[in-house]
């Protein structure tokens, strides 16, 4: 469920700005009748009706047909606003620099991708020591000829030979899993399938991993899918010898994340049970028994439960048992009881984010206000320092092996890009590794960071991006970004997208709502399952701060959201259609009735409820954003997006949701819908396709906006 935010328009001169929307009008819109059928489910005793049930199914022509119908209307409207051509030309150049990721260091050589620009996929380098020639390890680009295959993970085995890696097609969730040898790059004959949720954990000579049973052809994008199993595949065998090593057919909804220990002594398994608000934790032992069963080391819905690394047979675990701000405690699997546990780095008012074992240091990153601070402690939690980062922003990386002297990390904010960090544990010192060049001067920015009251007085952190010295005038074209759900945190994350909207008097606002993780788990469930109404509040309410506060206005207002933050806009705009002028509700959850019957939309009943419980059903149904379109409203602008490989959140809300509104909505502002071909939920989706869908919502954004000259 996860979520990004994405590019806008810098123009090549500045009268492009001021001039994109003086329009040589738009087609007027004829949309495609969709047809209705007559369908009512009785939820409880209420009756709901679902006329366009029938766009569910992915597979028949009629879908088809309407799905073509709707790409022809929404291509006719883009095509004819005039700047789109330049925002794309623009958008081309500044995605052309060259972007790495952090390295990681495996025995005399360091692994990391780099893209060179305009590649579709980042590429895989090995590199032997820090001053060594990069060669190419693994390039994604020979996957597809259009980039829409992607690298979605990739280990070593400890000796370094293999790399194992898993590929996504088209962007679906979906992995396979192959076998290079590092020496002579050399593709071994090793082939996983129907791999989802799950990475590989190297032991002895094979790995583990967790699959899911292989789906009929024609379901596999929207099939419910349940039953995960653990398997140890042996190299150079087919998957059909791979080892069953644990299922739980009492537990059918629980999904396996495993990971060897260094000493490849234990598996530990992170047992998952959809967006419960407690996971499991099990391990085996490999070393002397790599037949003994799954031993649970927490096997009660007492709360979250991370694995961070074993030492002298007792686990790291970070948790928020008795401690929703999180804290980091050592179990000894040989004294399992709460009794023994002991609590190494306590709970703070800041949340414990992550926590990583390096050098015999402890790297434990926190939250404060949703910006990141990192504490250096002993193994014993006496605390060493902080490790001093550039500025407020977000800080990602410190991951290594105990016995490393050194990790690199990453640090970018809303408009510094990423910058790679080499830190010494020892001294606790950073170094400059890698700086970007970039086409524009991060020091034209500022970003300030507010505290507004929701509608119950709670504050909310809001974080808003300008160029120094901007006017504010009220009129400024805005973009309010939110998700709010799932724990999920949003942090200050370099996004180039927001660049020249800053450049050319615009603001970008990031609000962190209830819902998510900013505040740990008491923020968390304030914003789910009867509490998300909270969650359409806070983001009500930025967009009132941003108004009150001379910002922006409702006619410059867009707002923006992906999955979760997708049902978000979906939901907001019906609450309030007044606030805002642009709507962008991307691959959202907007059937609030029937979203647990897809993929993995049942694992999503722990954050949201159930329509089958009773109670759960009315506040459901209160707020779905499919069910509470109504006539009479006069409804933002709007552009849904959504993609044909998209099985995570199933098409068909989408689908189902503009069906609805096209009918309803009697106004003069556009409703239409981007449906994109070979693209999943976002993750892995080239750099053509992430420029054309960029290119479309700023272009859709800024017409609708109607800026004109000198304005």
């Amino acid at each position: 469920m996860k979520h990004l935010t994405r590019i806008f328009i810098v123009c090549l001169v500045i009268s492009v700005f001021t001039t994109a929307c003086s329009k040589k009008e738009a087609p007027r819109i004829t949309y495609p009748v969709t047809q209705k059928v007559d369908h009512v489910d009785d939820y409880h005793g209420t009756q709901v009706s679902d006329p366009y049930r029938w766009l569910e199914d992915m597979n028949s022509p009629e879908t088809a047909k309407w799905v073509e119908a709707q790409k022809k209307v929404t291509e006719q409207y883009l095509s004819a606003i005039e700047i789109r051509s330049r925002i794309k030309a623009r958008l081309i150049e500044l995605w052309n620099y060259e972007r790495y990721s952090t390295p990681s260091k495996e025995g005399d050589y360091y692994v990391f991708t780099k893209n060179d620009g305009l590649q579709e996929q980042s590429v895989v380098y090995l590199q032997e020591g820090l001053t060594g020639k990069p060669e190419v390890l693994l390039d994604p680009n020979t996957f597809s000829k259009d980039g829409s295959i992607s690298l979605r993970t990739r280990k070593l085995s400890r000796d370094y030979k293999y790399l194992g890696y898993g590929i996504s097609r088209g962007g679906s969730d979906w992995r396979e899993f192959f076998v290079m040898e590092v020496k002579t790059r050399k593709k071994l004959s090793d082939h996983i399938n129907w791999v989802k949720f799950s990475g590989l954990s190297w032991y002895k000579n094979g790995f583990f991993y967790s699959r899911f049973d292989k789906p009929k052809e024609s379901e596999k994008f929207k099939a419910k899918i349940q039953d995960q199993k653990i398997y140890y595949h042996q190299l150079d065998t087919p998957q059909s010898r791979d080892k069953l090593i644990f299922q739980d057919k009492k537990n059918p909804k629980r999904g396996y994340y495993t990971r060897v220990t260094d000493n490849e002594k234990y598996m530990a398994i992170t047992v998952w049970e959809g967006a419960a608000n407690h996971n499991y934790l099990y391990y085996k032992k490999l070393g002397t028994d790599p037949d003994s069963p799954m031993t649970p080391l927490i096997d009660k819905p007492l709360g979250y439960f991370s694995f961070v690394e074993e030492i002298n047979d007792a686990f790291l675990v970070s948790t928020d048992y008795e401690a929703p701000n999180y804290k980091l405690i050592l179990i000894d699997v040989k004294k399992p009881g709460k009794e023994n546990w002991k609590t190494i780095i306590p709970e703070s008012t800041d949340k414990l984010q992550s926590v990583s074992c390096v050098g015999g240091r402890l790297i434990a990153s926190y939250l404060k206000d949703a910006n990141t601070r990192v504490s250096v402690f002993d193994l014993e939690g006496k605390k060493i320092g902080d490790v001093q980062l550039p500025g407020i922003g977000t800080a990602r990386g410190f991951s290594g092996k105990k016995e490393d002297d050194e990790v690199f990390y990453s640090f970018s904010s809303f408009t510094v890009p990423s910058t790679i960090y080499r830190y010494n544990v020892k001294e606790n010192r950073s170094f400059l590794f890698r700086e970007p060049a970039v086409k524009f001067n991060p020091d034209d920015f500022e970003t300030k960071q507010v505290f507004y009251e929701s509608k119950d007085n709670t504050k909310v952190p809001l974080f808003i991006i300008y160029k120094k010295g901007i006017k504010l005038t009220g009129q400024n074209p805005a973009m309010l970004y939110g998700y709010g759900g799932f724990n999920s945190t949003i942090r200050p994350r370099f996004n180039l997208s927001i660049i020249p909207l800053l450049e050319h008097g615009g603001i970008y606002a990031v609000a962190c709502l209830r819902g998510g993780g900013e505040y740990g788990e008491k923020w968390h469930r304030a914003g789910m399952l009867g509490n998300k109404q909270n969650v359409f509040d806070d983001f009500i309410a930025a967009a009132e701060y941003l108004v009150r506060s001379g910002y922006t206005s409702p006619g410059r207002l867009a707002i923006r959201g992906t999955s979760n933050g997708g049902l978000l806009v979906g939901a907001v705009m019906n609450q309030r259609p007044d606030l805002f002028k642009v709507a962008i509700p991307q691959v959202g959850v907007m059937d609030m009735l029937r979203f647990h019957k897809f993929t993995i939309g049942w694992a999503w009943v722990g954050e949201y409820g159930s329509s089958e419980n009773p109670g759960q059903f009315q506040f459901l149904y209160k707020y779905s954003p499919l069910h509470n379109i109504k006539e009479g409203l006069d409804y933002p602008a709007t552009l849904v997006t959504t993609a044909d490989h998209d099985d995570r959140v199933f098409p068909a809300h989408s689908f189902k949701y503009i069906a609805t509104l096209q009918e309803k909505y009697k106004g003069t502002n556009p409703v239409l819908i981007r449906i994109e071909t070979k693209v999943g939920h976002g993750g892995g989706t080239s750099t053509s396709k992430s420029i054309d869908l960029y290119t479309d919502i700023y272009s859709f954004m800024l017409y609708n906006m109607n800026i004109k000259p000198g304005t």
